[in-house]
Parts: structure tokens; C-alpha cells; sequence
């Protein structure tokens, strides 16, 4: 099968999650040809900040930090200004690409966004890195304030499909969620949107998820695979069936729907794709290094050497 760019069915999608393993070979070439066309050979890497943890009101079933989660995690109504500038001068002495600042929660007093706009204009001006936050939905002044004070992308996942958002969520509604992207997409702000595998979902809802994505249009597509975390309500999720060859095809699957967005592999890679990191890097050109907000992860000079070792440049921010 003759797999272009952008211009795949739902159809043609789901043949790509259905493939046999000993045709993912022909697929990983074709991800790759893609993904050196508009990306070239390098990987960036991103260090995500949680600058906010825990007492999130809403009920997001995969998530240490919603309420009813009895997962054991720091809870802090905002991190220290020193623990941001660290980790704001890692990324800027690593060379990283992308400071990414997480905060729980699904909404904020405009007090709380100009303390936190206050923050980030003071690391903005000490590292120069680009900035972008996980916050939750913002009002239009909100999100003014914070593009000022030089916050310049926003991520805002849609985490699986439509049909199967109930499952997930229950606090607020994929229309809610789709309305936010486009008022932060209409002002101007780079859109970070993607989304999470082994939810318990069918193979269709990923293939409606990407396609969600692919018409909101993304700079940057994070895929994460499920880690169940004791106190969730996916704790027991078997997520046996998340193979290496299947992650491979999730990832492929992103880079050809979204074939000059920055495909970024999430959480889960550590887990699912160990050893397979050349060819996760055929459809990849992003990760992320030093842990995913309650969830530790490998080390940045780590991250570094795996990129080296599989065969792939390191991006260095000029």
C-alpha cells in the first residue's frame, strides 16, 4: 500500500493500525521519508515543569493529580520561582528546544495568571527559551496576558476521540475542549495537541483522535502511551496489548496526518518502545527528557546518548 501524506481515509488510517508487524518495516521507511523531508534528521528535546500540582477539580480518569485520584504526589499551589529558573537554565545550558510549563487545574482567577505571567516574564528575560504552557481553559484576557509576558505556545490535548471522551472525563466536554484550542489557535498562539494510547479506547477512536488533530493543525503532536498509576481510575487498565510495533504504528500514523508538525513521543516511551528507539525516530523528531509532570523519566545527558546512539542528531536551539 502506497501510503501520502495528509491525504489518508479513516479507512486507509485504520488499515495502518491493523497492519501485520511484518509489514511495518514499508511503513517505518515511508515515516521516515516524511519526517526527513520536513524535519530533516535531528530530535529536540523538551523539559516539562510542573508548576502546579495536584487538587485539580476535574475527574480525568488517567491523572494523578484529578480529584478523585488517590495516587501519592506532591501537591503545591505553584512551584518556587527558583525551581523554575533551574529548571529554566537546564534547558537553556543543555540547549534544549522547549521550557514546557504544566499546571493542574481547568481553570484560574486572573490573580493567578498575572502571578504566574509575572513568573514567566522574569524566566523569559533570564533564559530567552521558548515557552509553552499546559494551563488548562483560559478567557481571551487570560491568554493575552500570558502571550505578553512571552508564553508563545499553548498545549492543549484532546487525549483520545469524541465517542470515547465519557470515559475519560466527565467534567468537561470535548466541545469545551475543541473551543478553547480554536480562540488560542484565532490569537495567534502556536497550538501544542495530542493525545494519549491505552486508554482502553478502540483503534478507531485513535484513528478520529488524529484526525481531530490533523484539522486543528498543530506545531507540535505529543502521542503518550498509558502508564496506569495506582489511584487512578486506570489503574487495572491492561495495557498488554500497547506492543512496541503497535506504538510504532501510533507514531507513524501522527507523522503522516501531520507530516510537518513536531511528532513528540510522550510518556510511555521509556516503557513501551525500549529498545526500539531508531525506529521510533522514524517518525519522530521530539521527546521529552527528565520526567512527565507526576511521572519520572530518563535523564537529559541519557536522552542525549540514546539520540546519538540510534543513529540521529541532537537539535541544539541557535
Amino acid at each position: 500500500m502506497t501510503y501520502n501524506e495528509k491525504e489518508l481515509s479513516k479507512e486507509e488510517a485504520l488499515s495502518i493500525l491493523n497492519l501485520p508487524d511484518e509489514e511495518l518495516p514499508e511503513l517505518l521507511e515511508t515515516a521516515y521519508s516524511i519526517r526527513k523531508k520536513h524535519k530533516g534528521n535531528v530530535v529536540s528535546i523538551q523539559l516539562l515543569t510542573n508548576a502546579r500540582s495536584g487538587n485539580c477539580t476535574q475527574d480525568c480518569a488517567y491523572c494523578a493529580q484529578s480529584h478523585e485520584s488517590k495516587a501519592h504526589i506532591d501537591k503545591y499551589r505553584l512551584v518556587t520561582y527558583e525551581k523554575l529558573l533551574k529548571d529554566g537554565y537546564m534547558v537553556k545550558e543543555k540547549n534544549l528546544a522547549r521550557h514546557c510549563i504544566g499546571l493542574s487545574g481547568i481553570s484560574f482567577s486572573d490573580g493567578e495568571i498575572h502571578e504566574f505571567a509575572d513568573e514567566i516574564r522574569k524566566l523569559k528575560k533570564e533564559t530567552q527559551s521558548p515557552i509553552c504552557c499546559s494551563i488548562g481553559f483560559l478567557t481571551p484576557s487570560q491568554a493575552e496576558v500570558l502571550k505578553e509576558a512571552g508564553v508563545d505556545r499553548i498545549n492543549h490535548n484532546l487525549n483520545t476521540s469524541r465517542r470515547y471522551y465519557p470515559n475519560i472525563c466527565t467534567t468537561h466536554t470535548y466541545d469545551q475542549r475543541i473551543a478553547n484550542i480554536k480562540m488560542l489557535k484565532n490569537m495567534g498562539f502556536e497550538l501544542c495537541c495530542g493525545g494519549i494510547a491505552g486508554l482502553g479506547e478502540e483503534k478507531r477512536d485513535i484513528v478520529d483522535m488524529l484526525f481531530e488533530i490533523q484539522a486543528i493543525g498543530p506545531k507540535a503532536v505529543p502521542i503518550n502511551f498509558l502508564i496506569p498509576i495506582e489511584g487512578t481510575g486506570l489503574e487495572d487498565m491492561d495495557t498488554s496489548y500497547l506492543s512496541g510495533e503497535y506504538c510504532l504504528k501510533v507514531l507513524c500514523l501522527a507523522r503522516l496526518l501531520n507530516p510537518d508538525s513536531d511528532i513528540r513521543c510522550a510518556a510511555g516511551r521509556e516503557v513501551y518502545l525500549k529498545g526500539k528507539e531508531k525506529f521510533m525516530f522514524y517518525a519522530v523528531d521530539s521527546i521529552f527528557a527528565s520526567g512527565y509532570l507526576t511521572a519520572d523519566g530518563q535523564g537529559i545527558d541519557d536522552t542525549i546518548k540514546m539520540i546519538t546512539d540510534a543513529g540521529f542528531q541532537y537539535y541544539i536551539e541557535p
